[in-house]
Order: structure tokens, then C-alpha cells, then sequence
């Protein structure tokens, strides 16, 4: 395999302040009256490892993520997403009316899941994000964005009752993000239905910590070492770091576009997707980004001829590498600090791109050494151990994956 191409971005400084304002901003065994299963598998008494949700077009299924077998199986929407809840048991599954909360059962003694009726209304459910102990859910409809205290999510799988919440009203509607940090600083993004321009910083007490408005569709996030901020532009990528907002140029303008942020929290360096043609036609990507949060650089690591990938695709595991599921079949290893693909594990067979964003197309998610694949063309899902590519087992469906979420329990 030749080494891929790096492209090194520019560094461009702090932008003024932009003149923008935004406001300050049933119990564990119950289930869904239109659940078909509640437990396939035996339940255990024993605590229970980890689990997998996968959605499928009217359903999710949440898998044993060591043997791969039905747990249960539950009727939802047409076209459902699933985020990981924050406290490795709990997902966030997107319906009509908001966020629902899916007790997987890991880590639980017996095991039980449970579609719970637990909903955290939203107009327009969007983003998920996790991070200092909060689960933060972003209206699109609204801008609004609700905290969760994550440690709240088990009571209200017990209870029935949704947990106590703030939340934290937007200006105007667009589809965003907001991030809540240690000290409670609130990071979320700005614009209306039409365009996205940037990001605002409000401490705990509402006041505005930074602004920027340099940011043109800003989308995507993730939080790097050290709370570093990095959040995804159509020209590049916008950081919170120490209370202030800097802007790393693209080497391609004016459109070099990040949309997704792929982090690990003890790692200063974010992969990212990146884009160059905004007529493309499509959501294969054929190349990456890697921020350095520390050195404020932004570099372009062209993949090799053949390996393309969807935003579903990139995920960071073992050593705080980034894995890849590529049109190829093949899981692509890169190695964020050299910038170099160092390995590469056959899984599938190879695909072709979807055709809107929405339809099911080989995702990947991952729980420390073990990444989960979806394979849609064989109704399966795998699990691979990242540090030798092993497939160590597969659940053989008889529905096609679409989206992932694990909890690690």
C-alpha cells in the first residue's frame, strides 16, 4: 500500500468578535406497546457485558457485543439514529417527537433490555454529544439544547420518569450543536434555516466567554485532551482551547470542508472527514484531516486509490488510533501522529456508496480493542478485534443495519 498524501493547512488567526447574540443560554423491564421481543437471548444473572443497537428500517435490535446473538428486538420508525447515552448502557434513539431512551441492559445484573418511554421531547432531534458526565441533546427546530446529568439515565430506566433537565434556549433554528464542558461552558453553534457561520461560548453564569463567526457551515464536533474543542467548517476547522476560539484554514479554499469530528479524549489529535467539491455528487470521501490541537495545524491525508468511506465509516480505537471501513472491504488503520495508513484488515466485501445519506451502508463503531461493522448487502454485523484484524463474530440477521451504538457496560 503506498503512503498516503498529506497535505498541510495554514494556520489563520483569531477572528474579531462577530456581533452575534444567543439567549443563555417505566421500569427496567417494561417496553414499548409495539415491541415484538423483549429478551431473545437467556438473561443472566450475572452482570452483562457489552451491547450493540443496531437500527433497521421499523426497528433496533440490541446485540450481545461478545457473541453477537439477538438480546431484543424492538418495532420504532422508519428511520431511526442511535447515539451512545454517555454511561456505557443507556443510547439515545431518534424519533418524532425527540430523543428516546434504550436501556441496552449492559453492565445490569440479568441483562434486561428495555425500549423504555422515556423521551426527551425535542422539535427536530439532532445531535447527541457526551462529555463531562452531561448527555446534551440539540433541537434542530428549536436551537434549544437540554442537559441531562448522565448519571440520571439508570433512575429513569427504573422509574419510568424522565430525569430532571435544563434547558438551555437557542436563538434561531438551524440544525447545530452544543457541548457542555467541565466548568459548564456552554460551546454551541449559530445560525438560521439558510446558513451556519460559527460558534459561541457562554460560561455557567450566561455570559459570553468568545465568539466566531469564521465558521461557514459549521457542523460536526468532538472534544480532544484537555477539553480542546474542534468543530467542523466548510473551509476548515473552528477550536475552543483556553476560552478563546481560533480557526485553522484548509488547504483547499474556499472549500475544504470538515463535517465530522472523530476524537478521543486522550489524544490532542482530532480525525476528520474531509470534502473538496461541493458539487460532488454522492457521500464517498477520499481523504482525511488531522487536527493538532496543541500546534493549531490542520493537515489533508489523501487515502490511497480505491479506499473511499462515508462519515459512518471512521472511528478511534486501540493507541488512540483511527479505523476505517473502506469501499475496499477493508478496515484502513491511520496513525494520527505520522499521518500514515499502517495497516489494513479485510472484513466485508467490498460496496458501492449509498445513494442518500439515509440508506444502509457499512458503518463502524468501536468499544476499546473490539470495532463493530455493519455488512447491509449480507444482513450481518461483525465484530473485529482491532489489534489483529480478526473477525471474532458475526450476528446473521434478516434485516438490513443501518445506524450503530455500543455500550460498553
Amino acid at each position: 500500500m503506498r503512503t498516503p498524501l498529506i497535505r498541510r493547512g495554514g494556520l489563520a488567526a483569531l477572528s474579531s468578535a462577530a456581533l452575534l447574540t444567543l439567549a443563555a443560554c417505566s421500569g427496567a423491564d417494561d417496553t414499548r406497546a409495539d415491541t415484538r421481543t423483549d429478551t431473545r437471548a437467556a438473561v443472566r444473572d450475572e452482570p452483562a457485558g457489552s451491547r450493540v443497537a443496531v437500527s433497521y428500517e421499523g426497528g433496533v435490535l440490541v446485540l450481545d457485543g461478545t457473541t453477537m446473538e439477538v438480546v431484543a428486538d424492538y418495532d420504532s420508525e422508519e428511520f431511526t439514529r442511535l447515539n451512545g447515552a454517555g454511561d456505557d448502557r443507556h443510547v439515545m434513539v431518534t424519533v418524532a417527537d425527540g430523543f428516546q431512551l434504550l436501556d441496552t441492559g449492559a453492565g445490569t445484573s440479568g441483562g434486561r433490555a428495555a425500549l423504555t418511554d422515556v423521551v426527551f421531547e425535542a422539535e427536530l432531534p439532532g445531535h447527541v454529544v457526551t462529555h463531562a458526565d452531561k448527555t446534551v441533546l440539540y433541537a434542530d427546530g428549536t436551537s434549544d439544547t437540554t442537559v441531562v446529568q448522565t448519571a440520571d439515565l439508570a433512575e429513569a430506566s427504573a422509574t419510568g420518569a424522565a430525569p430532571a433537565s435544563e434547558t438551555i434556549p437557542g436563538t434561531e433554528a438551524h440544525h447545530g450543536v452544543s457541548i457542555v464542558l467541565e466548568d459548564g461552558t456552554l460551546v454551541t453553534t449559530v445560525g438560521d434555516v439558510d446558513t451556519r457561520t460559527g460558534a459561541v461560548a457562554r460560561g455557567a453564569d450566561g455570559e459570553v466567554v468568545a465568539e466566531d463567526d469564521t465558521c461557514p457551515g459549521v457542523h460536526g464536533e468532538g472534544t480532544a485532551a484537555g477539553e480542546a474543542v474542534v468543530l467542523g467548517c466548510e473551509d476548515g476547522a473552528l477550536l475552543f482551547v483556553d476560552g478563546a476560539f481560533d480557526k485553522l484554514q484548509a488547504p483547499d479554499q474556499p472549500y475544504g470542508r470538515m463535517g465530522n469530528a472523530y476524537v478521543s479524549e486522550t489524544s490532542p489529535l482530532v480525525v476528520g472527514d474531509y470534502k473538496t467539491d461541493p458539487d460532488a455528487e454522492g457521500y464517498l470521501l477520499d481523504a482525511l484531516t488531522v487536527v493538532d490541537t496543541e500546534a493549531r495545524t490542520l493537515d489533508v491525508v489523501d487515502l490511497p486509490e480505491g479506499v473511499e468511506y462515508t462519515y459512518r465509516g471512521v472511528g478511534r480505537g486501540p493507541d488512540d488510533l483511527a479505523y476505517v471501513i473502506a469501499t475496499d472491504g477493508a478496515l484502513h488503520v491511520l496513525d494520527p501522529e505520522t499521518r500514515e495508513l499502517v495497516d489494513a484488515f479485510p472484513v466485508i466485501e467490498a460496496w458501492e456508496g449509498p445513494t442518500e445519506w439515509q440508506d444502509p451502508h457499512p458503518s463502524l463503531k468501536i468499544d476499546g480493542d473490539v470495532g463493530y461493522v455493519t455488512d447491509p448487502a449480507a444482513q450481518a454485523v461483525h465484530a473485529v478485534d482491532l489489534t489483529t484484524g480478526e473477525v471474532t463474530a458475526t450476528a446473521d440477521l434478516d434485516v438490513d443495519p443501518n445506524e450503530l451504538a455500543v455500550a460498553a457496560g
